[in-house]
């Protein structure tokens, strides 16, 4: 049974692939939402139409987005840039989705497409009925090969020329979700013959499967829940069961120093100010990192990758160092609002 299911979803994940993906040297599958991409980090808001995705733009943007009693008022992608804490936020209004999006209807392909670029989702739901909005969206999202607020499995899988498949596993790890056999049997359908596939995870096949396939985007995702005018203190107090949400009212501009504060920390990114060499530090202009990216040589390709051709060693003030300032190489992790000095060699 368990290698049938195999095959079974190893069988529905191409074909979803193939409906996804236009076929090489056919008709697209229509036009997309061309948005240049602006500002340190992008945030997309998907949901129903008529939730107040256009509101909550143009209260945190002050760009324009039409808002109306009628579904569908937005027809293209808005987008919109506002500053928290030095950061510019790119934020994205995209046109209701409808159930059935990852499968073509309404303009869901394009609104998901847009949404795999983005740094961070907002799914903005109805107070009124959001747990059953937040499934139909998540099942499209996930159709569409995107991960929310998932980590990118623990299995590497290399291939290889000749060798056959080799299974190796992390030591003491029990894997109880797939046997051997499994493993193979899905290898197998994507015709990989040659290959070393290490777990360090108890991986699911859908898991394994998306290693495979590659194309898959884990994004943090936050669920908005708009017009928290409109239920009483009692309804309030269930959304709180719900894991990874913020409440507002766009309308009346309710909770959103908590919304900025959430996204930002969900963006998962710090800032690192410049010191030129005899000036004070430029706090007005901070050069805004990853957080899982922010060594001394990260920072210094964000400004040019030729500082690290003439890199002697960095001057850091900060919580990252035991003193300030405290001279540091290239592999030096950084904190949030650390003062950064780069001394060149001669």
């Amino acid at each position: 049974t368990e290698g049938h299911m195999a095959v079974l979803k190893t069988k529905m994940a191409k074909l979803k692939r193939e409906l996804l993906e236009p076929a090489k040297g056919g008709p697209s599958s229509g036009d997309g939402f061309d948005v240049k991409s602006s500002g340190d980090a992008r945030v997309g808001l998907i949901g129903f139409p008529s939730v107040g995705k256009s509101t909550l733009l143009t209260k945190l943007t002050g760009s324009f987005s039409e808002a109306a009693d009628y579904e569908f008022t937005t027809l293209t992608c808005i987008p919109g840039v506002f500053n928290y804490k030095g950061t510019k936020i790119q934020l994205l209004d995209l046109p209701g989705i409808i159930e059935g999006a990852k499968d073509g209807k309404g303009r869901g392909k394009q609104v998901i497409g847009v949404a795999r670029t983005c740094s961070l989702i907002l799914i903005v739901l109805d107070c009124m009925k959001p747990l059953t909005d937040k499934r139909i969206i998540e099942r499209e999202l996930e159709g569409f090969g995107i991960r929310l607020n998932k980590k990118l499995p623990a299995i590497k899988l290399k291939k290889k020329d000749k060798g056959g498949v080799n299974i190796t596993r992390k030591m003491g790890l029990n894997m109880t979700k797939m046997t051997d056999d499994t493993i193979r049997c899905i290898l197998h359908e994507y015709k990989v013959s040659n290959c070393d596939v290490h777990f360090s995870e108890n991986a699911t096949m859908d898991q394994l499967i998306d290693i495979i396939e590659g194309n898959r985007m884990y994004i943090p995702c936050l669920y908005v829940m708009n017009k928290i005018d409109a239920i009483s203190i009692q309804e309030l107090d269930l959304l709180d069961k719900v894991p990874h949400y913020v409440v507002i009212s766009a309308k009346d501009e309710w909770n959103f120093d908590e919304l900025m504060e959430k996204m930002w920390e969900y963006l998962d990114l710090i800032r690192i100010y410049t010191k030129p060499k005899g000036q004070i530090p430029d706090y007005e202009s901070p050069v805004i990192i990853s957080a899982k990216k922010c060594s001394v040589a990260d920072f210094c390709l964000k400004l040019h990758k030729s500082l690290l051709d003439d890199f002697k060693f960095a001057q850091i003030w900060g919580t990252s160092v035991k003193f300030n300032p405290q001279r540091c190489g290239k592999d030096h992790i950084l904190a949030d609002e650390d003062v950064v000095q780069i001394i060149k060699k001669k």
